[in-house]
């Protein structure tokens, strides 16, 4: 009877191990896979169309955008230069992509979440105020004020900032575990969208007057990436 049990529950445990499994994005089963819109130039790898590997240029892996510092001049100061799977297509499937984030002096990167991807940021230049806010219920805001060559991790989904403090440019690189880590900027998201959401929604919501619901969905809410 015991070993009936103990067949048992192996099969369970190894069920169970195969659900998770396939629950989660598969492994590449290559070296890389470019990215590529025309399947009738592509081969079909992965769930993906992806360049003939023979194909394959040092072009499909490169970007020099990075090099380039971004415009600043608009309300929150800031510019985020992307490197992702539509700007690097050698990324397909490799799960990273990189951003550059230029920061005016008291520029902001609003308040955001990637949905996709945990980020880790280093200072190049500059001094920053970062910070992220944990989930329901306990909403705990964790911040540190970081300087060239620091590093500050943004956990998957959190909403985060960072905001320069100096009285200088600021620059930062950050990794994101993600080949399109998406980006919604809670602001823009919230009383920006199109088409909007019912003021009577966000009035409950924010438990404010719907007069500042209305001025605030009035407002041009800026997009820095």
């Amino acid at each position: 009877m015991a070993n009936i049990h103990y067949f048992t529950l192996t099969i369970a445990i190894l069920a169970l191990a195969s659900s998770l499994a396939y629950a989660s994005d598969p492994s590449p089963l290559q070296d890389f896979c470019v990215a590529l819109n025309d399947s009738k130039a592509a081969v079909f790898v992965n769930g993906k169309f992806c360049k003939n590997p023979k194909l394959a240029t040092a072009d499909d892996f490169f970007f020099s955008g990075l090099r380039n510092a971004g415009n600043t001049s608009n309300p929150v100061g800031s510019a985020v230069t992307q490197a992702n799977v539509a700007q690097i297509p050698g990324l397909n499937t490799l799960g990273i992509s990189l951003v550059r984030i230029d920061y005016a002096p008291n520029g902001l990167n609003p308040p955001h979440t990637h949905p996709r991807a945990t980020e880790a940021l280093i200072v190049l230049e500059g001094t920053l105020y970062v910070g992220f806010v944990t989930s329901n219920p306990e909403n705990r805001l964790f911040t540190k004020v970081l300087n060239k060559g620091d590093v500050f991790v943004f956990p998957e989904g959190l909403i985060h900032f960072q905001f320069n403090v100096g009285k200088t440019n600021a620059v930062a690189i950050a990794a994101l575990s993600s080949q399109n880590p998406g980006v919604i900027t809670i602001a823009k998201a919230v009383f920006g969208s199109n088409p909007p959401i019912s003021p009577d929604v966000l009035t409950k919501a924010f438990q404010v007057d719907k007069k500042v619901i209305d001025y605030l969905q009035q407002q041009l809410w800026w997009d820095n990436n």
